[in-house]
């Protein structure tokens, strides 16, 4: 049985009067891939978002309903600890115009970390589980700009677990990418879910299918409000969905 990280219960969030989530209820495991699928516009990105409160950035934006991180509700944490244990990875690589060093080093530095050896570990370290550190290890005093676009995902991964969170969000992390540097990040999530929770948004199907072990199928009502349709293992949402709407949009009859 599976422990669950992160729960919604009757979750909805609204964007002034417009409802983009309706009453979410999903129980996500520890150390598993769950991925969020559905035609655009369906509510997936504002819920990965949830996570760690990103949409309280956009003016307007109300919650109903609760969001819990080991049995806590999120609202009721402090955003910036919350921000500590719940990483985000964005579509687009983002790292800073810093070195590759102070791209990893700059979140521990935040929360503390000022010695200098002990920030080089912490930098060996998560470059080491992004599968990075032999690509970089010579160069960590170049700017990050220089890398490749998969070699800059991977360091927005490692500057996002350097803080040593518990939840890494991927918002189509691999959407920029080439199919080369696509197949280097979803090995690394197979390798980070020992140590993380991972929750992705993907429109890729196959993507959905290679990397996830849950499954989450959101789509819009009359409303154009996102609700869950359907949640599962991810070979049972893919090989036996019990709703024909998850059946139709994964065989790509719409979206």
């Amino acid at each position: 049985m599976d422990q669950i990280r992160l729960k919604t219960l009757d979750y909805s969030l609204f964007y002034g009067e417009f409802r983009a989530l309706n009453r979410i209820n999903l129980e996500i495991p520890s150390n598993r891939i769950t991925a969020f699928i559905g035609p655009s516009g369906c509510g997936k990105s504002t819920l990965l978002r949830s996570f760690n409160r990103m949409n309280e950035l956009i003016p307007g934006v109300r919650t109903e309903g609760s969001v819990q991180l080991d049995g806590g509700d999120i609202f009721r944490e402090d955003v910036v600890s919350l921000r500590k244990r719940v990483g985000m990875v964005f579509q687009k690589p983002n790292p800073f115009p810093k070195s590759i060093f102070d791209n990893v080093a700059y979140g521990p530095r935040i929360h503390g970390v000022r010695n200098r050896s002990r920030l080089a570990e912490i930098a060996e370290e998560s470059l080491s589980r992004a599968a990075l550190w032999d690509e970089v290890k010579d160069q960590l005093h170049k700017s990050a700009m220089a890398l490749s676009g998969g070699q800059q995902q991977r360091l927005c991964i490692a500057r996002a677990i350097a803080v040593k969170p518990e939840v890494i969000l991927m918002d189509e992390p691999a959407s920029a990418l080439d199919p080369v540097a696509t197949v280097k990040i979803e090995e690394l999530m197979n390798s980070l879910k020992k140590n993380y929770t991972i929750v992705i948004v993907t429109h890729n199907m196959q993507q959905a299918a290679r990397v996830s072990d849950f499954t989450a199928f959101l789509l819009t009502d009359e409303n154009r409000a996102g609700n869950v349709i359907e949640f599962g293992p991810t070979d049972r949402i893919f090989t036996s969905p019990t709703d024909r709407r998850t059946e139709d949009y994964i065989t790509g009859r719409f979206g």
